[in-house]
């Protein structure tokens, strides 16, 4: 098993906003092999941001190697860039984790 993350460090007041491109958003995971499931976790609220972590599960780390270099994460990720730059303070950052 395979844990992928991405922590998102969003504009305090923008939470909302965030949360709603994510459920708005077509991710195309449910047709990719080796896709287990998905969540959006939102963290704890600082002086500066709100955190959150997009949290996928995957049957190995080579089945999510492969689908970050398909059609499917291309579709998936094609309209990233157009979404509000001021939500984000950053762009996110990766953590990768196989189960022991």
């Amino acid at each position: 098993m395979f844990i992928a993350m991405n922590r998102f460090r969003i504009t305090l007041g923008c939470e909302a906003d965030f949360e709603q491109i994510w459920a708005e958003r077509e991710t195309f995971l449910d047709e990719v092999p080796g896709f287990v499931e998905f969540h959006l976790l939102r963290g704890p609220t600082g002086d500066e941001h709100a955190l959150y972590a997009s949290h996928s599960v995957w049957q190995s780390e080579q089945h999510f190697t492969d689908w970050t270099k398909s059609e499917s994460f291309r579709k998936a990720h094609a309209n990233a860039g157009k979404s509000r730059k001021d939500i984000y303070l950053g762009p996110p950052q990766f953590e990768g984790f196989t189960a022991v």
